[in-house]
Parts: C-alpha cells; sequence; structure tokens
C-alpha cells in the first residue's frame, strides 16, 4: 500500500501537537484525546508511518488538527507573520540605502556573474556533501567520516574504507548515496535545495521583484512535480490543489510552517538584492508565506539579508549575520537561537562541542527539519569558521540535523564572499562538471556559468 509522505492526517497530528507546545499552546487534553483513541507519535525521521491506520484515526486526526490550530498560543505577538507587525518589533530595521532614496531606483551595486557562479557553484557543493548523510543520527555522521579519515570532512564523503558493520549500522542516505558518494559524483544531482533557487529565477523572470504569493503557487502548478515538495511545501500544494488560497495554505492543516523549507528558497532573494537586505526579506517574505508562518518565515527573511549584505563583499562574515537579525522580531525564538549559536561558537575552539551543546539544546523539543536548530546551526559553523568555505561547509553538515540544505545555504553564503569560482578548492567544484540535473522547467542540464549569468540579469533590473 502506498503510504505518501508529509500529507496523511494520521501522521501529521504527532508533528503538529510538537508544535504547539513550541507555540505555548495548551494542547495536553487534545493529545490525551489522540493517544486514547490509539494514535500514535509522529514518525521519528521519516514522512510517514510504516502501517496504514483506521479510517476513523484518519477523520480524528482531521478534527485534531482543526481544534489545535484554534487554540491560542503564548508567542503570538513577539513571532508575528504579518510584514507590517514584523517590522514594527524590528527597532533596527534596515534603511534604503541613500542611492535608491535619492533616485527612486534600486541600489547597486550589483553582483558580478563571477561572484554569483561561485554562489551557485557553493551552494551545489554543500548540498552535495550533505546528501549521502541526510537523516542519519550526529554519532553515525561522525563515525562514518572518521573511517575514511575525513574528519571533519575536507572533502566529499565516500563509501572506500568505510568498515562493513559500520555500514550495517548507518546505511548512507538510500536515495542519495548512488549520486552523491565521491566516487559515483558525476555532475550535480536533483535536489530541493537546488529546485526552488531555480523556481525562484523563473519567478524573477516572469513576474519581476513585485510578485505576489499567488504568482509562486501559479508558477508552483505550472513548474514543479508535487513529488519533488517536502513538508510544508508539499501541504502548501495539495492545499492549493483543494482550492485554499495563499496565505492559508500555510496554515491549515501544516504542523511544517516552521521547518526550514522557506530558508532553502532564500538565495535568490539576496543575490538580487545586493546592499538592501530590507529588499531582501520583504521578499523572501511575500515567497515564504505561501508555505510558512513565523519562525518559518523569519529563518528566510535572515537568510536572504544575510546574502543580501555578503552580495556587496564589502563585510565580514559577521556583519552580515549581525545584519540579517535586523528584518527579525528580536524577541523570537529563532533569534534566541542564532544568538546562542553566535554565543557558542565565539566560545569554543572545538567546533564539535558547539554542536554537541545545540544538540542538547534544540534535539529534545525540535524536529530533525525545524527552521530554528538548522538556522542556529548554519550560524554556528558561518561563525566558527570566519565564513571560510571549507570550514563553513564542514561545520555546517558535521553538526548533523538537515545536512543537505545546512551545506547549501553555507556553501552559497561562504562562496559569495569567497568572490569567484577560482577561489573555491578545485576538489568541490571539478566534480560538478558545470551540469545540474532538475526536473524543474527547461533548467536540466544548465551549467552554473549559465546559471549566474541569468542570475546576473535578474539582480541588475530597476
Amino acid at each position: 500500500m502506498l503510504r505518501l509522505t508529509w500529507v496523511q492526517p494520521e501522521d501529521l497530528i504527532g508533528h503538529e501537537l510538537r508544535q504547539a507546545a513550541l507555540d505555548g499552546r495548551e494542547a495536553s487534553v487534545i493529545a490525551a484525546r489522540w493517544r486514547a483513541a490509539g494514535g500514535t507519535e509522529a514518525p521519528l525521521r521519516a514522512g510517514a508511518s510504516p502501517q496504514p491506520t483506521s479510517g476513523y484515526l484518519r477523520l480524528l486526526a482531521k478534527d485534531l488538527l482543526d481544534e489545535l490550530a484554534d487554540l491560542p498560543g503564548r508567542s503570538a505577538d513577539q513571532e508575528p507573520t504579518d510584514l507590517a507587525e514584523i517590522k514594527a518589533l524590528c527597532p533596527g530595521w534596515p534603511s534604503i540605502p541613500p542611492p535608491a532614496r535619492a533616485s527612486g531606483s534600486r541600489p547597486r551595486p550589483v553582483p558580478t556573474p563571477s561572484s554569483l557562479e561561485a554562489a551557485w557553484l557553493g551552494r551545489a557543493a554543500g548540498c552535495l556533501l550533505g546528501k549521502p548523510v541526510e537523516k542519519l543520527p550526529l554519532e553515525a555522521i561522525r563515525g562514518l567520516a572518521r573511517s575514511t579519515g575525513n574528519w571533519p570532512p575536507t572533502t566529499y564523503f565516500t563509501a572506500k574504507g568505510v568498515p562493513a558493520d559500520l555500514l550495517g549500522a548507518h546505511p548512507w542516505n538510500r536515495r542519495s548515496a548512488a549520486t552523491s558518494l565521491a566516487e559515483n559524483i558525476d555532475g550535480m544531482p536533483e535536489d530541493d535545495d537546488l529546485n526552488y533557487p531555480l523556481l525562484n529565477l523563473l519567478l524573477l523572470q516572469r513576474h519581476g521583484r513585485d510578485f505576489t504569493p499567488t504568482d509562486v503557487a501559479a508558477l508552483w502548478l505550472d513548474e514543479l512535480p508535487a513529488g519533488r515538495t517536502f513538508t510544508a511545501e508539499r501541504i502548501a500544494y495539495r492545499n492549493l490543489l483543494t482550492g485554499i488560497e495563499p496565505p492559508h495554505t500555510a496554515r491549515h492543516r501544516n504542523p511544517f510552517r516552521e521547518w526550514i523549507g522557506a530558508l532553502i528558497r532564500a538565495d535568490i532573494h539576496g543575490w538580487t538584492n545586493a546592499g538592501d537586505p530590507a529588499a531582501a526579506a520583504e521578499q523572501a517574505h511575500r515567497d515564504a508565506t505561501l508555505t510558512h508562518t513565523a519562525n518559518g518565515v523569519y529563518a528566510a527573511m535572515f537568510t536572504a539579508a544575510v546574502i543580501a549584505t555578503a552580495a556587496t563583499r564589502t563585510h565580514d562574515i559577521h556583519t552580515c549575520l549581525r545584519t540579517g537579525l535586523t528584518v527579525i522580531p528580536p524577541r523570537s525564538r529563532l533569534a534566541g537561537a542564532i544568538h546562542h549559536a553566535v554565543r557558542l561558537a565565539e566560545e569554543h575552539a572545538d567546533f564539535d562541542t558547539v554542536v554537541d551543546e545545540l544538540h542538547a539544546t534544540y534535539a529534545p523539543t525540535h524536529h530533525w527539519v525545524h527552521a530554528i536548530p538548522n538556522t542556529a546551526l548554519i550560524t554556528a559553523a558561518l561563525t566558527h569558521a570566519n565564513g571560510d568555505f571549507t570550514g563553513s561547509v564542514a561545520r555546517a553538515v558535521s553538526g548533523g540535523l538537515d545536512t543537505d540544505s545546512n551545506g547549501a545555504t553555507t556553501g552559497g553564503i561562504a562562496a559569495l564572499l569567497a568572490g569567484s569560482p577560482t577561489a573555491l578548492p578545485d576538489h568541490w567544484t571539478t566534480p560538478l562538471k558545470n551540469q545540474l540535473a532538475t526536473s524543474v522547467g527547461d533548467f536540466n542540464g544548465i551549467g552554473f556559468d549559465t546559471l549566474a549569468r541569468l542570475t546576473h540579469r535578474e539582480a541588475s533590473r530597476p
């Protein structure tokens, strides 16, 4: 029997109960009803439970999801999703750069095609590093890398030399090993962490900077195969097909609305708004609210603002991260996690200690794909490595959680700061063969140099 991941109500209810606890919603009565009826916890790492449930439990799960949505939360005032309310909570919201204020046009500088090619390559390489160890627990990642002398990882993972008993206990990610282990890499394989930047490139080509969440939705229905969506994006896609419109697509029976999906869509918004973190954050907000709320949206805004600041290549990584904090509510859980990550990275010379502290803080309460611990890990990796490319992606992936997404975002930022493809070590970029596989639009097989030129065109538009 087909067990469709990330949409079955009986698999969603456990995630929504967990999210309710994070939001400060009192859901103990609803949780007791679910368990008394025979309902189970959410799948730990997969998107679907292994066995089908009864029709009664499925109907009950739908009802309870709706009841949970109506519960008031303690964090609502400090964690709004509306852009005007977010801005009102941000005393340091970036001002419009003087050139734009004087002329009425968008600010400059525009990133060079070379720096944009580096960013695309860095995003791909970081993603590829993380793909074979996605979903593996932290101790497995450490064991696999150490067994081949690649700890912390300074190149792609390999199965060569890994003891059979270790692989038996911790096999590589089933879907990725054939294309992402060092001995198997033949160009950049398809991944949602690259599909979404492609979609957002199409979005800007078709609708310009003033796109709406509805434009994003229409583009997805035209160009994004449903089977290439996961978590919040799959829920929003399903909601669109049932006639629900944005922004309600982000809220209706969507327990993943604060997970990492919007963050991985943020790069284009930063690349095309160099020196204007406010514009980048606003653009990311319009994209993110199709699928996410509150901290899920903030993660995208933060990332876009960091990238927009890095794109000028006039600031170090620490200034970029501080700028990112100016576009998210300062009392939000995400802001607290970012400050925590920076503090840990500055205090501890051993990054494994930083990672252990982050896991101890967030693992008991947050899913491994939730935006808060993943954004914290990205921040810690960039801070600890001082923005160095290899150091940043190695730390991001070695920290576990959503390894390919964290590697992609970290790699894109660090590579943008590096400034050109030649500034990235060849052993990261040569296996990519200037070739990207995707099911999005007409991009399959496209080169990163071509993507850089197309991105530069959008970044140069008024």
